[in-house]
């Protein structure tokens, strides 16, 4: 049997207990609770110093926390060296043999375990067919673009069927064309062979579009924890709102009954809403825009993002606000027109006082 032709493994069941990790008086894990489904991929999103990396490091075991619990499959492998996981490992910096062929770098994990030769030398070549790479297992890692390299780190890993797949940046170091193309990849794949995966990135563009649910950290602890369609309509926290895309922040004012008023509309509250002034966090594509004389701001400048266009607004009272128009409406928005902004009927979440709600 190929490992082509070999039943796709359920993937393993992942729960992260209490994980804390401190470097002298840096702490980079704070508490850390995760569940994974089996099959799921995660992506661990944040800012650099949040913690991500020394959580990925930490369930591959390339890191020993201070305190806590790593379960695969409901077996802690706090204990268990690195090489002894079944788990594998895709690094930012690829980590290729570079006197091996691609071949035999996919192969190296199967010769280590004392595979037959015929046999790791048709599984690498099945591998390099499932990542794009059929005619490249005799190339040598210098005669390979980046994103070749790349996926042969990929073909590597998965070479051992891991239970749980890490991937460390992976695709920071590629081109953007090169960088789109291998994440729809990697998405095709994991779902492909259903295996585990946890995925590491500052790339919010990367994390929204691949993972099935995006944990956001901050400080070494979990900001939320959702889908990405939850975390950019639903944040939990003001952190998240405003870390996950582009959020303005309009004064507004709230009524103590669920609403608050926003730039002359009334808007429901994702939330408590309490009463009195408020913060009220807004989408730049949630804001109308129209050009009128005595409107309520005038335009400041205009950025061409294709289909749409961001248009920078600067308030009456002082506030400076972001909007998304269409491109074919934004001709007649230049810099210097006097508009009126609308925030469209959609739920708003409010920043409390001290950032957190």
């Amino acid at each position: 049997m190929t490992v082509l032709d070999q039943p796709v493994r359920t993937g393993a069941a992942l729960s992260i207990r209490g994980l804390r990790r401190s470097f002298g008086s840096a702490v980079a894990l704070d508490g850390l609770d995760l569940d994974v489904a089996p099959g799921e991929l995660l992506a661990l999103l944040g800012p650099s110093g949040c913690g991500k990396t020394t959580a990925l490091r930490v369930l591959g075991g390339f890191e020993k926390p201070d305190e806590g619990q790593v379960l695969l499959d409901g077996e802690d492998i706090v204990p268990v060296a690195a090489e002894r996981r079944d788990t594998a490992m895709v690094f930012q910096s690829y980590s290729l043999f570079p006197h091996l062929t691609a071949a035999d770098n996919v192969a190296f994990g199967l010769r280590m375990r004392k595979v037959r030769t015929a046999e790791r030398r048709a599984r690498a070549a099945e591998l390099l067919e499932l990542v794009g790479l059929a005619g490249h297992g005799d190339r040598f890692p210098h005669q390979l673009s980046g994103g070749q390299q790349q996926r042969v780190a990929l073909a590597r890993a998965l070479a051992l069927r891991p239970r749980l797949l890490l991937l460390d940046e992976p695709l920071s170091a590629l081109d953007a064309r090169v960088r789109l193309t291998l994440r729809e990849e990697i998405r095709r794949l994991q779902l492909e062979l259903g295996i585990t995966t946890v995925f590491v990135t500052h790339d919010q563009e990367e994390a929204l579009s691949m993972a099935d649910r995006v944990a956001v950290m901050n400080g070494g602890r979990l900001e939320q924890c959702a889908s990405p369609t939850e975390l950019y309509e639903r944040p939990a926290t003001d952190f998240v709102a405003e870390f996950i895309g582009t959020m303005n922040r309009i004064p507004g004012r709230a009524d103590g009954d669920g609403t608050v008023d926003v730039l002359g509309v009334r808007l429901p509250v994702e939330g408590p809403a309490g009463s009195g002034p408020v913060t009220a966090l807004v989408r730049p594509e949630a804001l109308e825009i129209e050009a009128a004389d005595g409107g309520t701001g005038r335009i400041v400048a205009t950025a061409f993002h294709g289909p749409t266009t961001r248009v920078r607004v600067a308030l009456a009272d002082g506030t400076d606000v972001k909007a998304d128009v269409p491109t074919h409406a934004a001709a007649a928005l230049t810099p210097g027109t006097a508009v009126t902004v609308r925030p469209r009927q959609r739920p708003v979440v409010l920043a409390a006082a001290g950032g957190a709600r």
